[in-house]
């Protein structure tokens, strides 16, 4: 073949190959994958059988954490409005006006851009199944912060009442609830974590045949309590915990878990079913904060559960699979959190942040790299962790080094008195304070920093104030079934529990 024909031919083969990449680069942007965001309420970091728990049965996520990338040090917040607020947003929950589950301190500013907005404006429709807890007032829900379809309850609990906004439907329990959906209250048969999935499969079903790529939230309410749920879902765990102490009260929580299980992988069998597995990236975080029921049993090394600001209140894991996307089952140890979630699905969405969201809300870092390379370069990073939750009407300043911690991927400082390697001494029991005071005044000055920036951002201290004598769900409940209102009276004889 003569040289110049050659280079001709060359030449034409080196332009085909150049329109095929485009080609299927412009069909990839054309398809972005889907999304589905698991994030069950009060599971623990080691409320799992591939973690190590030795009475719990998670096959299906046990299975998926291996095809995956898995985050082992995702950071949450201590408690559950201000993880969902601070993964809806990128930031910090106080920042948010989120320091509370209750006394209108849940409810997530008004001025915050969410990340399902951010996600129908590239295009996709949005989904949220079970639990919402940022705010029960109308301007505060779901379906006017970006959120398509609306199938949850209210409050932080099914069923739970608190002075003020924060309260569900009256009379609710975790069987036949009644949800609210796209408006109105629904009255339901049946389990209502198995409900909340069957909603979003057939709602994903649905978007698949008329091809639009979705966004699922799927938050359902257990393991949070009461643990209230079908016998056949926990009987054979009553078996396995026989001559324990509270072996019925685990029972029933471990049997939630194991719900959410089942659930989750019937969901992934519809991916696999309809042809969306390759191209739908399916993310699943162990849980909203620190264990609670489960640490009876097993809590994986770590020091305390929820509501701490030790690593058992905050340490969580996740678990992120797209096969068209990266390559799986590899674990990465950086440094990594919630506020992360917000900017990592916007850029594999392809959606445009405006300057405002992105030099004044997002502090989160994308994922993107760790997720193609797991030992990428991941520079050190601090995160502030503060239970929040004073008393009403306290002021902040009093409460500034109670339930706190800050730490880089080394070190934690806890209430401005304990000091710990988190690599040497992961379970926090050697207190480092008097040995590196040079490492104590870099944390202290960084938490002092950080604690200033945020007193102009909360927003709701004061707002128990002028909030209604009837919480907006039953409001809306006895409007379109009847009945009168009670005043928001205490469950039984005391103050319910938090959520």
């Amino acid at each position: 073949m003569k040289p110049q024909r050659y280079s001709r031919l060359r030449g034409f083969g080196l332009w085909l190959s150049l329109a095929f990449c485009l080609t299927a680069g412009q069909a990839a942007a054309a398809a972005p994958p889907n999304i589905i965001l698991i994030l069950p309420d009060d599971v623990g970091y080691g409320d799992y059988s591939f973690i190590g728990n030795p009475v719990v049965r998670t096959p299906a996520v046990d299975a998926f954490c291996t095809q995956g990338v898995r985050f082992t040090d995702f950071q949450v917040s201590p408690t559950c409005s201000p993880t969902r607020s601070a993964l809806m947003t990128g930031r910090h929950e106080f920042k948010n006006g989120v320091t509370h589950t209750i006394l209108e301190r849940e409810r997530l500013t008004l001025k915050a851009t969410t990340l399902a907005q951010v996600l129908k404006s590239a295009g996709y429709t949005t989904g949220i199944f079970g639990k919402w807890h940022l705010g029960d007032e109308a301007e505060y829900q779901p379906d006017r912060r970006g959120f398509d379809e609306v199938y949850i309850h209210g409050g932080g609990g099914i069923g739970q009442t608190y002075p003020g906004t924060c309260g569900d439907a009256p009379g609710n329990t975790n069987l036949d609830p009644a949800l609210w959906h796209n408006g109105k209250f629904e009255k339901t048969k049946g389990y209502c974590t198995d409900m909340f999935f069957s909603q979003a499969i057939n709602w994903m079903n649905a978007k698949r045949e008329s091809k639009q790529p979705f966004f699922a939230y799927i938050a359902p309410n257990a393991a949070h309590g009461p643990h209230v749920l079908p016998k056949a879902y926990y009987q054979s765990l009553l078996d396995r915990l026989a001559g324990r102490k509270n072996a019925e009260e685990i029972a029933k929580f471990l049997g939630m878990v194991e719900n959410i299980d089942t659930n989750f992988g019937k969901l992934l069998g519809k991916l696999t079913e309809w042809g969306l597995a390759d191209n739908t990236l399916v993310i699943y975080f162990a849980g909203d904060n620190g264990g609670t029921t489960g640490v009876q049993i097993f809590n994986a090394g770590l020091r305390n559960g929820k509501g701490s600001p030790w690593q058992g209140g905050t340490r969580t894991w996740s678990c992120w699979r797209w096969p068209a996307g990266f390559k799986g089952g590899f674990e990465t140890s950086a440094l990594t959190a919630h506020l992360d979630v917000f900017p990592t699905l916007a850029e594999i969405a392809g959606a445009t942040l405006s300057e405002a969201v992105k030099q004044q809300q997002v502090e989160g870092r994308s994922l993107v790299s760790l997720l193609k390379n797991p030992k990428a370069a991941w520079a050190d990073r601090y995160l502030v962790t503060h239970a929040g939750r004073w008393a009403k009407g306290a002021a902040p300043e009093d409460s500034k080094f109670n339930q706190c911690a800050i730490r880089n991927r080394r070190y934690t400082l806890v209430n401005n008195q304990e000091l710990y390697d988190l690599i040497a001494d992961p379970g926090e029991k050697n207190n480092l304070i008097t040995q590196r005071p040079e490492v104590v005044a870099t944390l202290r000055a960084v938490y002092d920093q950080w604690w200033a920036s945020v007193q102009p951002l909360l927003v709701n201290e004061q707002a128990y104030l002028t909030a209604p004598k009837v919480n907006p769900f039953k409001e809306r409940y006895w409007k379109q079934f009847g009945g009168g209102p009670d005043l928001n009276p205490p469950q039984k004889g005391t103050t319910p529990k938090t959520p």
